[in-house]
C-alpha cells in the first residue's frame, strides 16, 4: 500500500542520515505519543482514568496469580523431584480443597468484574450531554457537524495538512515538525470541562474515532449510528487516529481535538458562523471565470491534492486529471456526478458535503489548469440541477 511504502522511503532516509550524523530528533507530542511510550496516555478525562486504574489493578491481580500458582507449581516439582526419592502419595479427593478452589476464584472474578462494569455503563452513558458532535469517517478524513449545543448548525472536514503529506511521499523526514502525520487544516473544537456526546457513522468503509488520551474509541459504520463522549478536564490539544483499516490512506487520517476555555470556545463558535455565513454563496449566481478559477485552486489544495497530487497526475491507482478525458469533456455532468456520488469501486469518495459553489470551483480550475486549458466554466447551477438527478 502506498501509505505503507511511504514509511518504508522515510525510514530509509532517516538511516541514511543518521550514518551521516543529521539524525532528526524525535520529540514527544502533547497530548499524542511520546519517545518510547510503554503505557497508556496520560489521561484527561474521569473515565480514562478509571481505564488506568483498572490496567493496572487487573495487571497485579494476574501477577500475583502467576506467581502464586506456578511458585507453588515449581516448587512441588523441585520438592518432590524422583531424585531425592520422593513417593507419589495416594490419596482421594478433598472436599475442603475443592470448595477452597472454586470460591476463591470465583470472589475474584466478581472483585474484577464490579468495577469494570461500573467503568462500562459509565462509557456508555451519553446522556445530557452539554454538546453533540457527528462525526463521519471518509476516505480519508473526518467530518464534524456540531448537532446540539453551542455552536449548533456548524459543520465542516478536517483533513491532513498538505505539507505533511508531502513530506512523506518524499521520504525525506529530517525536517519534521513535532506533530508530523498529525497536524490537520480544521481541528474540532471544544470547551473543558463539558461533556461532549460523539456520534459516529461513515460514508464509505469502516473506520474508527480513537483519542487515547479521552479513553475513547468508537466505531464508524456506515448505514449504521454508534456513540461514545468524553469530558476533558484541561485545556489542550489532544490527538488520535483512525483505528481501523481503512484503505491505502489509512495512515494518514489523523485526528485533533483542540480543548479551550468557555470564552475561547465562544469566540471560536461566533468566528465559524461568520465564515460559514461568508460560504453561503447564492448558488444562482453567474461566475467569472478568473474569480472561481482561483476559488477552485484553494478547494483543491484543501480537499485533492492529498490523493491527485498538486499537479494533477494521480499516483498507482488515482487517476490523473492532467489530459483527462472526463475532465476536459464539454458535458460537464459527467464530472459533476463523479464529484458528488464518488467514483465506482469507491477509488474516489462523494464530496457531496462541499457547497455548489465550491464544487463548480473546484470542477472549473481541473479544467484549466496545468495543460488542460480548455476555457470552460462550470457554474454553481450545474451542480444544483445534477444534485437533483
Amino acid at each position: 500500500m502506498k501509505s505503507i511504502s511511504s514509511r518504508l522511503k522515510a525510514f530509509v532516509a532517516m538511516a541514511g542520515t543518521g550514518m551521516a550524523g543529521a539524525v532528526h530528533a524525535v520529540q514527544d507530542l502533547p497530548g499524542g505519543p511520546a519517545v518510547n511510550q510503554l503505557n497508556l496516555h496520560p489521561a484527561v478525562t474521569r473515565i480514562a482514568q478509571e481505564q488506568h486504574f483498572l490496567h493496572w489493578m487487573m495487571l497485579v491481580i494476574c501477577t500475583l496469580i502467576f506467581v502464586g500458582v506456578f511458585g507453588v507449581m515449581f516448587y512441588s516439582i523441585w520438592k518432590h523431584r524422583k531424585s531425592r526419592g520422593a513417593k507419589a502419595a495416594n490419596f482421594h479427593e478433598s472436599v475442603t480443597v475443592e470448595v477452597v478452589w472454586t470460591i476463591v476464584p470465583f470472589i475474584i472474578v466478581i472483585l474484577i468484574a464490579l468495577p469494570a462494569t461500573k467503568v462500562l455503563v459509565a462509557q456508555k452513558d451519553t446522556t445530557n450531554a452539554d454538546l453533540t458532535i457527528k462525526v463521519t469517517g471518509y476516505q480519508w478524513k473526518w467530518g464534524y457537524d456540531y448537532i446540539n449545543g453551542e455552536g449548533e448548525g456548524l459543520g465542516f472536514v478536517s483533513t491532513l495538512d498538505s505539507s505533511h503529506r508531502a513530506m512523506s511521499d518524499s521520504g525525506d523526514v529530517r525536517n519534521a515538525p513535532v506533530d508530523y502525520l498529525f497536524k490537520v487544516d480544521n481541528p474540532m473544537v471544544v470547551p473543558v470541562g463539558k461533556k461532549v456526546r460523539i456520534i459516529t457513522t461513515a460514508n464509505d468503509v469502516i473506520h474508527s474515532f480513537m483519542v487515547p488520551a479521552f479513553g475513547i474509541k468508537q466505531d464508524a459504520i456506515p448505514g449504521f449510528v454508534r456513540d461514545t463522549w468524553f469530558r476533558a478536564e484541561k485545556a489542550g490539544d489532544y490527538y488520535g487516529q483512525c483505528a481501523e483499516l481503512c484503505g491505502k490512506e489509512h495512515a494518514y487520517m489523523p485526528i485533533h481535538v483542540k480543548v479551550v476555555d468557555s470564552a475561547a470556545y465562544t469566540q471560536w463558535v461566533d468566528g465559524q458562523r461568520k465564515l460559514a455565513a461568508a460560504k453561503l454563496d447564492d448558488p444562482t449566481k453567474v461566475w467569472e471565470l478568473a474569480p472561481l478559477v482561483a476559488r477552485g485552486e484553494k478547494v483543491y489544495a484543501a480537499n485533492c491534492a492529498a490523493c491527485h497530487q498538486a499537479n494533477g497526475k494521480g499516483a498507482g491507482p488515482i487517476k490523473p486529471l492532467d489530459g483527462s478525458a472526463i475532465v476536459m469533456s464539454t458535458d460537464h455532468a459527467k464530472q459533476i456526478q463523479i464529484l458528488l456520488h464518488g467514483a465506482a469501486g469507491g477509488a474516489m469518495p462523494s464530496w457531496k458535503q462541499l457547497s455548489d459553489t465550491d464544487l463548480a470551483a473546484v470542477a472549473s480550475y481541473t479544467k484549466n489548469a496545468w495543460s488542460n486549458k480548455t476555457g470552460q466554466l462550470v457554474q454553481p447551477s450545474e451542480i444544483v440541477a445534477e444534485r437533483s438527478k
